[in-house]
């Protein structure tokens, strides 16, 4: 028996505007460019002090 529960991601959507929901996604979008890019940069950093051990 399948349960009819509300699409969240609608609901959210629904709730904002055109431009608060762009500004959201910009946001978001920024903060996984951030953190691949500190992961990428973690990973070199811990490559190199392995390299020169």
């Amino acid at each position: 028996m399948p349960f009819n529960l509300p699409n969240l991601r609608r609901l959210f959507v629904d709730s904002r505007t055109e431009v608060e929901e762009n500004a959201y996604s910009r946001q978001a979008f920024y903060n996984l460019v951030i953190f691949m890019s500190s992961v990428g940069t973690f990973s070199l950093v811990a490559q190199r002090m392995m390299d020169h051990s």
